[in-house]
């Protein structure tokens, strides 16, 4: 990576209105993974994306563009060879964030394992469809991981193809919701709360650990974030098995786990409209 050309590395601040969690953020790393990206640091909750790059500002604009999230030009300004130094992203922190977002992989993994076979066994939609959205939040974590230090195309074949196991997740996630519906399956409304319980509570240790980097940068602290509204989909989930059980109905089921279908798909397709 060079960073001596005092001339031809720029500092481009991006307005970002949608981006409001670390899914968004990898999605515009592997949009911009074809680009001569210097360094860049996402303040996700003021929305703003600061990148240091060599091509034309409009250039990486048009990258982000087709994201879908509202990106446009702040400002736009030449860096000094000390500056270009300085907005370098530092090594040994990258490190310590990829352990946590390691262990978040392992952790959401098992839970998917658990609440899809109790899920299934239990008749739950909401189980089953908050199963998916967790497999489906770690997909595109795995593939941030993977394309650490790959060349662009090979960034991009792994975001396409993490956002076609997306989109056959959220498929899977209707289908299962719509059989549920058509054979007016009653779900096992404690296996519902329990599991949702442990799932809240995987997620909850997962707050831990981001807890202890989250103020090592912005990336962090969004990923904090990130697993705070997983948390608000278990809650869902356990307030749609109270309701089940207190109005001995699937329906409080059958409308989670639509819900947690269409957060999936709507992150499968923002995935597979990068370019």
């Amino acid at each position: 990576m060079e960073t001596h050309q005092k001339s031809s590395v720029t500092k481009t601040i991006f307005i970002v209105p949608a981006m409001d969690c670390p899914s968004e953020e990898q999605m515009i790393r592997m949009a911009l993974g074809s680009l001569a990206i210097h360094a860049m640091d996402f303040d996700i909750p003021n929305r703003k994306l600061i990148i240091c790059h060599s091509e034309e500002p409009n250039v990486v604009l048009d990258k982000l563009v087709p994201l879908g999230f509202g990106a446009k030009i702040e400002s736009s300004q030449a860096l000094e060879d000390f500056e270009i130094k300085l907005a370098q992203l530092d090594a040994a922190k990258d490190a310590q964030e990829r352990k946590v977002l390691i262990w978040l992989l392992a952790l959401n993994g098992l839970m998917f394992f658990v609440e899809i076979i109790v899920g299934w066994i239990a008749q739950s939609a909401g189980l089953i469809a908050d199963a998916l959205d967790m497999f489906a939040d770690a997909a595109v974590y795995m593939v941030a991981l993977y394309a650490v230090g790959k060349a662009a195309q090979h960034k991009l074949k792994a975001a396409k193809l993490a956002g076609v196991v997306e989109l056959l997740l959220a498929t899977l996630a209707f289908w299962r919701t719509g059989y549920q519906i058509y054979i007016g399956a009653m779900p096992q409304a404690n296996a519902m709360i329990w599991i949702s319980l442990l799932a809240l509570a995987v997620n909850v240790t997962c707050l831990y650990l981001i807890s202890k980097r989250k103020n090592d940068g912005v990336h962090m602290r969004a990923s904090y974030i990130f697993s705070a509204n997983d948390v608000l989909a278990n809650l869902g989930v356990i307030i749609a098995g109270v309701l089940v059980a207190w109005l001995n109905s699937p329906i409080p089921d059958w409308i989670i786990g639509l819900a947690i279908g269409f957060l999936v798909l709507s992150g499968a397709i923002r995935i597979l409209r990068l370019k």
